[in-house]
């Protein structure tokens, strides 16, 4: 398999805002930052509208004066939206499954996957565990048996499963039909950011 690199965004960075928040969140004004910083109080606007890219050496003053880590304003945004479509494919395990990852790969806090299960697909044969607190499933369409060491739970269409971290189980589709089912497992199981 091919190794697929990632590509810069055509999104210009937008860091105003969060210069903005730092500097109300304290109480300064613009001019407070601009006799701290020598900076014109223009450029200080214009730099929290993202009207203009400061120089290296102006948003490290920036950061400094707001006592901001300069990192902290090129960390990936809280609110990442990722489009089905443009979700990357993924392989848990499973046959005859398509899956997709639905939250961002560097995102440690959750993960949710979202499967398409043809008829037949399975988790394997034997019981797998994975490395959570929480694994949740919800049935979007279709049907699915979850198969647990006490025996097999079967969930319908809006059904949803709440499983212990670490508890062995493993799942079918045992109709002639696709089935579509959301994985919510928290923590993130793994990462593939690298």
């Amino acid at each position: 398999m091919r190794a697929v690199h990632p590509t810069p965004s055509g999104t210009p960075l937008a860091i105003g805002a969060k210069l903005r928040s730092t500097r109300l969140a304290q109480s300064l004004t613009i001019a407070d930052i601009a006799t701290a910083t020598g900076l014109s109080t223009g450029f200080i606007s214009r730099v929290e509208r993202d009207e203009t890219s400061p120089s290296v050496t102006s948003l490290v003053t920036l950061c400094q004066v707001l006592s901001l880590p300069l990192g902290t304003l090129f960390e990936a945004p809280e609110n990442e939206v990722i489009a089905l479509a443009d979700a990357p494919l993924i392989n848990m395990g499973g046959s005859n499954a398509i899956e997709r990852l639905l939250t961002p790969r560097a995102e440690s806090r959750v993960q949710v996957l979202r499967s398409r299960l043809e008829p037949g697909a399975t988790g394997g044969l034997e019981l797998y565990t994975i490395n959570c607190d929480v694994e949740i499933v919800h049935v979007l369409s279709g049907s699915l048996h979850v198969r647990l060491v006490t025996g097999i739970v079967e969930l319908a269409t809006g059904d949803t499963m709440t499983l212990a971290g670490r508890e062995p189980h493993s799942w079918d589709n045992v109709t002639d039909g696709v089935t579509e089912i959301i994985w919510t497992i928290v923590p993130a199981a793994w990462s593939g950011s690298s």
